[in-house]
């Protein structure tokens, strides 16, 4: 098979991987609503995905490191894709709906592998371009999947977008047994166990995370969360989460896009981070102050566009300087790590949505995106000021208060 056409079906496979767990997102919150499942117990669920991956994707990472082989792992996705939609379609129990969404999250693990293999297509050089376009390519199943999933509730029922997430998945496990796996070069000094701490440790890889924690704690506490539920609250209809949808998704994949060939090139990896964060923050914050329906539609533009920034950027800069044969290991580590933000997010937001009113759930999402911010600015002028004075003296100077 050429380097083209796997590529192209590599592209469908992770397209497919992703847009069934997205089709049913607008509408998960509103769908336990109504089966009378409080916000507390709402938030632990949605937070379920994040946990599965935290407790997998590292996992996933070593074991596909250390057998140097990543299709299988990719096979095992799709099909914890597919059974978590069928089991949507079986019951209406939260305990059940918990395990649904749980296996999606595994599903989501899997997506170690995906990266890994996808950037093997690619010269170390294009890393930052592989994971822009890669990026692109969960936005596009997102926007796609969200997009029409409040219109189809509404003309065939709560169910429908979950009989069309297991026909995606379907297709998807599929043709994941067609992918083609490069065969890896000798490599004069594989991964080892013991090799984990240093990889997992690196403070380059710790920072990108912790950053990452925070974005993924907005982004599904608010879009993927919240944000669906607060817009009926308010008097949207059912229908009409089709343009929230459109609004957010459409400039955020339009960023992935400029994020490596316009942004970074003019700022630098760093200050479009900071300025990313700082952004989402702002709109957040004012998301609740807003009454008419076109600003709320301007506002999830903004917001998605600043957080569309966001991923692909920490995802290439989280593996550029790991070496090739511990990239999986690296990449599971980073997502494990900001896997906590999927949960996190979503769960104290639950909390304090069922304590003080969902209006407040977003008031401590923008406050994620401050305290990013802030340590973007801290770090950076650490790294100044040890540059400017050296590390002995800045070491002593910091000592010496």
């Amino acid at each position: 098979m050429s380097n083209t056409k796997s590529k192209y079906l590599f592209i469908a496979v992770s397209f497919l991987l992703w847009f069934p767990h997205f089709i049913y997102v607008p509408i998960l919150s509103p769908y336990m609503e109504t089966n009378g499942i409080s916000f507390s117990l709402i938030g632990i669920i949605l937070g379920s995905y994040g946990l599965m991956q935290v407790l997998f994707r590292l996992p996933i990472g070593i074991g596909s490191d250390l057998v140097k082989q990543r299709k299988p792992f990719i096979i095992l996705g799709m099909l914890a894709s597919m059974l978590s939609c069928l089991i949507f379609i079986m019951t209406d129990s939260a305990g059940w709906i918990f395990v649904a969404r749980s296996l999606a999250g595994i599903a989501a693990a899997s997506w170690v592998a995906f990266t890994v293999l996808y950037s093997s297509y690619f010269s170390d050089k294009e890393v930052h371009r592989a994971m822009g376009s890669i990026s692109f390519i969960i936005v596009l199943g997102q926007f796609l999947g969200m997009s029409f999933s409040g219109s189809i509730v509404e003309m065939w029922g709560w169910k429908a977008p979950f009989w069309i997430g297991v026909a995606a998945s379907a297709i998807g496990f599929i043709l994941s047994f067609f992918i083609f796996e490069p065969k890896e070069k000798t490599i004069s000094n594989p991964m080892k166990l013991k090799d984990l701490t240093s990889v997992i440790t690196q403070p380059s890889l710790l920072k990108i995370a912790l950053l990452s924690i925070l974005a993924h704690s907005i982004i599904f506490s608010t879009m993927f969360g919240f944000t669906p539920t607060y817009a009926l609250q308010i008097g949207f209809q059912p229908s009409e989460l089709t343009f929230i949808v459109f609004a957010f998704m459409i400039p955020h994949a339009i960023a992935t896009l400029f994020m490596g060939r316009v942004i970074v090139p003019l700022l630098g990896d760093w200050r479009s981070l900071k300025l990313a964060f700082l952004l989402t923050a702002v709109f957040i914050f004012i998301l609740p102050l807003s009454e008419a329906k076109w600003g709320f539609y301007v506002i999830q533009g903004f917001s998605g566009f600043a957080l569309g920034l966001i991923f692909p950027l920490l995802l290439g800069m989280s593996i550029e300087s790991i070496t090739p044969e511990k990239r999986a290991t690296a990449m599971g580590a980073y997502q494990a790590m900001y896997a906590l933000g999927i949960f996190a997010g979503p769960f104290f937001s639950g909390i304090i949505n069922s304590w003080m009113g969902i209006e407040y759930g977003f008031y401590f999402t923008g406050c994620l995106g401050l305290t990013a911010t802030l340590l973007i600015v801290s770090w950076k002028r650490n790294e100044v000021s040890i540059k400017f004075l050296g590390p002995r003296k800045w070491r002593e100077k910091k000592e010496n208060g």
